[in-house]
């Protein structure tokens, strides 16, 4: 088991990606603390998780420091150490919005869940992974939309942007405490944004016209990247942001003769957790 004996703190890992991590980290043998902001959900995915094994879930806001400090605290009167911190929760608008027509409402609201969560989180995080004086790893989930220029979603995409740029300067700023840092930038995945993002079959089938591989990815194939950038395996990976995109980043123009997907499957994608 390649995280036997760690703990981990997943944010966001009630659902979607999140959970995916969750459950990739659980069969490796880590004990895991999971948060959201909604308590119902966040309880039923802790029943779910533990048939896998030891998990804690506590209600937070990754935008509020001190509901990240509770969630480090907590971790450790729980589990009695820290060893890895997955910065997952994100959020984004599900209705388009053009640059000139966004408010500082919105743009709070997105920056503070998606780019002050993770600065502050990973902070609490490492001060706890130093004190205890042995290696630790931060995984940040980016995303594919970090490095395209996607104007419907300007505060998301300037937020995911930051992301894959902490990612390198934390990993500086925390080499001299043996603490790894390195980000996961997703494409199409299985999840809730995709929901939001896909929020027409036309859309979604634009998305996947270029992604090169014709599907959507699963939460679990981010969360074994995740186990990757968590354990010993990468221990010589430092301040990279990890496309797993299905080719989504890379790829210019639509794919020849892609299949498109019907309105039933749409349907049944949309549907998935």
């Amino acid at each position: 088991m390649k995280l036997k004996d760690k703990v981990a703190i997943i944010t966001g890992g009630s659902k979607g990606i999140g959970y995916g991590i969750a459950e990739e980290f659980l069969k490796e043998g880590a004990k895991i603390t999971i948060c959201s902001r909604n308590q119902e959900e966040g309880l039923s995915a802790q029943k779910e998780l533990s048939r896998l094994g030891e998990v804690l879930y506590l209600p937070a806001d990754v935008s509020s420091i001190e509901d990240n400090q509770m969630l480090v605290d907590k971790t450790v009167d729980k589990f009695g150490r820290l060893d890895i911190f997955v910065a997952n929760a994100g959020t984004n608008d599900s209705k388009k919005t053009h640059y000139l027509d966004i408010t500082e409402e919105q743009y709070e609201r997105i920056m503070g869940v998606n780019l002050k969560g993770v600065f502050f989180g990973g902070q609490i995080a490492a001060r706890q992974m130093a004190k205890q004086g042995e290696s630790g790893a931060i995984v940040n989930v980016s995303s594919v939309n970090a490095y395209l220029a996607l104007d419907s979603q300007m505060c998301y995409t300037t937020s995911k942007g930051g992301v894959s740029q902490l990612t390198k300067v934390q990993a500086v700023a925390l080499t001299p405490y043996n603490i790894k840092v390195n980000a996961m930038c997703p494409g199409p995945i299985e999840s809730e944004l995709m929901r939001r993002v896909g929020s027409d079959p036309q859309l979604f089938n634009t998305v996947l016209s270029r992604t090169p591989i014709g599907r959507i990815g699963s939460p679990n194939e981010c969360g074994r990247l995740a186990v990757f950038l968590a354990c010993e395996d990468s221990d010589f990976v430092y301040g990279q942001s990890i496309f797993i995109d299905g080719g989504r980043g890379f790829q210019a123009f639509p794919t020849p003769g892609y299949k498109t997907v019907t309105d039933e499957e749409y349907e049944k994608l949309m549907q998935l957790q």
